[in-house]
């Protein structure tokens, strides 16, 4: 291919990324000429090492490989190792032939040059929502599909709301969360619990509220942004969130959410079934933004990509393997089983017909967005290092939002040059 050089000059450049580690089980699916390319192995790496070759997500993907004529060789790897592996893979030219990772991956194994866009593959992604699809684009190109999203919304305790006399149904924007939340806590019970930990969690969490202010992530120091900041760190200082969001993961966080004791929590689709099965009397509400609606969450959830290899008549079954695992039925399948919202219009609806209960999850996706949407590509990570620095300055109280988010600013434009 007349590219492979360009990629090639380009991984170099962005696999410092990856730790040093040494690249095991990597038969990858480069070799072999035209002539091979309907048959034989193919190999597929995804973030899923919990799921053997007994469960039901192994069994779809070794009948897709079926399907298209060829043997899968699946390997599960955890998700910061998958994306070392898979870019010290691409330097040695020995990348899998497909590539599932997470949404804010995508653009960095793609600047490295290491993944082919869908006007290679022939992948249709007509039916993907808009704002799911844009997690994998990059300077005008779609880079996979995806296999499904999470986000965040709001659960609240009925019990508790009801008790401080608070009708969910009137919280609409800031001002009537706060309103909510000091009636919960002078009634004697806790107000909101989230994740605020200095670690993507932290950022993924602070980004519903910084995005539903207006603010955008180039330019964190803005009048939004320090709006959004201050609501947290004015929330800890009046004792409506605890001290403890400062280092709480998205576990430990929904952990103190079960104690019953909050009327509100913000997490995750991940967190529905452990709900359900809490006896707490539950609901679910969007993320208000500011001044009314609701804030674009970030997006979770997976891509499904086609890595560049030698022999370009591998992407055809490729394509064939990536289509049947995302046909609606599949991710039906596969979406309910990972706790996602599907892609597409046709599976979330089968989804809801299944379970009611997956609407507001439905809705919470649809007003999503992807962390690396307008075009930050790699520059998300570099971004975000000093968004969840600047929550954790704030809320300890060391820096005021508007110093806080001044000196992220400040870090980030460098970071970004």
């Amino acid at each position: 291919m007349n590219t492979n050089t360009r990629r090639k000059a380009a991984i170099v450049t962005v696999v410092g990324l990856a730790t040093a580690a040494a690249l095991t089980g990597c038969a990858g699916g480069s070799g072999g000429g035209s002539s091979d390319a309907a048959s034989g192995t193919y190999t597929f790496w995804d973030p899923y090492p919990q799921f053997d070759d007994s469960s039901d997500w192994a069994k779809l993907v070794t009948s897709c490989g079926t399907d298209a004529g060829v043997t899968i060789e699946r390997t599960g790897y955890d998700t910061s190792d998958l994306t070392s592996k898979a870019l010290l893979a691409g330097q040695q030219g020995n990348s899998p032939d497909l590539l599932l990772v997470d949404n804010p991956v995508v653009s960095t194994l793609a600047e490295a040059g290491l993944l082919t866009d869908t006007d290679e593959t022939g992948a249709d992604t007509s039916a993907v929502e808009a704002n799911l699809l844009a997690a994998g684009q990059l300077d005008g190109k779609t880079y996979g599909v995806p296999i499904g999203a999470n986000t965040l919304a709001l659960y609240y305790n009925k019990s508790v709301l009801d008790a401080a006399g608070v009708d969910p149904a009137s919280i609409t924007d800031w001002d009537s969360l706060t309103t909510a939340l000091e009636a919960v806590t002078a009634a004697g019970k806790k107000g909101i619990t989230f994740s605020a930990i200095g670690t993507e969690e932290g950022s993924f969490q602070f980004l519903p509220w910084f995005w539903g202010s207006g603010a955008d992530l180039t330019t964190l120091d803005s009048d939004d942004g320090q709006s959004a900041l201050a609501l947290w760190t004015d929330w800890v200082d009046a004792g409506y969130a605890p001290n403890s969001v400062i280092g709480n993961t998205q576990t430990t966080s929904w952990q103190e959410f079960l104690t019953g004791d909050y009327a509100f929590g913000e997490n995750g689709t991940w967190q529905l079934a452990g709900v359900k099965e809490s006896g707490i009397d539950y609901g679910i509400i969007s993320i208000p933004s500011k001044d009314g609606g609701a804030a674009p969450a970030p997006t979770g959830g997976e891509f499904l990509t086609v890595p560049v290899q030698s022999d370009d008549a591998r992407y055809a079954v490729s394509e064939k393997i990536q289509a049947c695992l995302t046909s609606t039925d599949n991710l039906v399948a596969t979406d309910t089983t990972l706790s996602y919202v599907a892609p597409t219009t046709e599976a979330q609806e089968a989804q809801v017909a299944a379970d009611p209960d997956l609407q507001p999850w439905v809705d919470a996706v649809a007003d999503a967005k992807g962390r690396t949407s307008d075009d930050l590509g790699t520059d998300y990570p570099k971004i975000s290092e000093q968004l969840w620095k600047a929550v954790q300055n704030s809320l300890s109280g060391s820096s005021t939002p508007e110093e806080a988010l001044q000196e992220a600013q400040q870090a980030a434009e460098s970071a970004t040059k």
